[in-house]
């Protein structure tokens, strides 16, 4: 097994397209070409969780925090993440990771942290904009079913908790063969007719290339006639934060004590109490207080995060409850998603999640 069997687990769980403009998700060093001997899974990659790897004899590291997010002029081993870099391409230690695309992954990070709360009716708190495209394609009646299938298997058809979804009409197509073309049916300069299926359907618009190639290898036609249509419909599968109810309405701090405990946080901050029992939550792992508006504007009674400024508790007031568990204490379930998602393809690969505690924030 080689290291890009590993990663492409993980990119099918989490394509990179999903990243954010900002972010750096993929590989940051090594060939993923070579031989898997073990992956440590972490949040993030530092020095000594560097040495963890190599002495587990781990030639894979995969975090949820990116080694680096800039460009380098030079690597001098002046800074941590450059002494990183330099001791992890001499020792021919991979280094990936999935970060803001897992966050935004159907089933990522805050669909994690939902489950671990016990939300109900989990889904996008806010859903990706702009990535959705609708593909026609015209089709010989006895090919239709064989297309069809070609698109579903290709990422196509999926909205929702439906998969295999299209729309198919049919019609007569009409088209004169060229001289030297070799059509399917019909004969060279001879007009002819033939009863087709329109068939719609809708797919990511980072599948555009897979659905494409999968839809010219089983197309009958010599020539296929076929479009994409930029759609400005929410993606709903994919998006940032969660929002989710919980079985029964809580307290306010019987649920702040109780999701303290879950998240194994030394403090939670909060914004006042606005009076309302918790029922209805929306959360984000990380830096998530940018979802703030969406979370008051949703209806929820409770906003969980990793991270808030100042006067983002000024902007709760009495709308919502503002709870801050830690950016670490958010998002280390990420190596629990990994260790998830690897296992289930190759349950004898050597995994290990690493001991070390890379959480930069002390508590007095």
């Amino acid at each position: 097994m080689h290291i890009k069997d590993i990663l492409l687990e993980i990119e099918q769980y989490a394509p990179l397209p999903l990243q954010e403009g900002f972010d750096n998700a993929g590989l940051q060093t090594g060939n993923v070409n070579q031989k898997a001997t073990g992956a440590l899974l972490c949040l993030d990659v530092t020095e000594p969780i560097l040495d963890e790897a190599i002495d587990k004899g781990c030639n894979l590291i995969i975090s949820h925090h990116p080694l680096a997010f800039k460009p380098f002029k030079s690597l001098t081993g002046s800074t941590c993440v450059e002494r990183c870099i330099i001791k992890a391409c001499k020792h021919d230690v991979a280094i990936y990771a999935a970060h803001t695309n897992l966050d935004n992954a159907a089933q990522g990070v805050n669909y994690h942290l939902g489950h671990l709360i016990g939300l109900q009716q989990l889904h996008v708190l806010c859903p990706q904009e702009n990535a959705l495209l609708k593909l026609v394609v015209f089709v010989p009646e006895a090919s239709a079913e064989t297309v069809r299938q070609a698109l579903f298997h290709a990422g196509a058809g999926h909205i929702g908790e439906y998969d295999s979804c299209s729309f198919n009409t049919k019609g007569e197509g009409t088209f004169r063969p060229g001289k030297d073309c070799r059509p399917y049916c019909g004969e060279p300069g001879k007009l002819h007719h033939e009863k087709e299926i329109r068939i719609e359907t809708i797919l990511p618009a980072f599948r555009k290339q897979a659905t494409r190639q999968a839809l010219l290898s089983v197309h009958p036609y010599q020539e296929p006639a076929f479009d994409f249509y930029p759609l400005n419909n929410s993606w709903n599968m994919a998006g940032s934060g969660m929002i989710g109810q919980l079985p029964e309405s809580e307290e306010t701090r019987r649920f702040l004590l109780r999701i303290k405990e879950q998240f194994k946080a030394d403090c939670v901050k909060h914004s006042a109490y606005t009076g309302k029992k918790i029922r209805k939550v929306a959360l984000c792992g990380g830096n998530g207080a940018f979802l703030l508006p969406e979370a008051i504007a949703s209806g929820a009674d409770a906003f969980i995060t990793g991270e808030a400024k100042y006067n983002d508790f000024y902007d709760a007031e009495d709308k919502i409850l503002l709870a801050v568990v830690g950016h670490y204490e958010s998002e280390i379930c990420t190596k629990d998603i990994f260790y998830k998602i690897i296992s289930k393809k190759f349950p004898t690969f050597a995994l290990h999640l690493s001991n070390v505690n890379s959480n930069p924030v002390k508590y007095l």
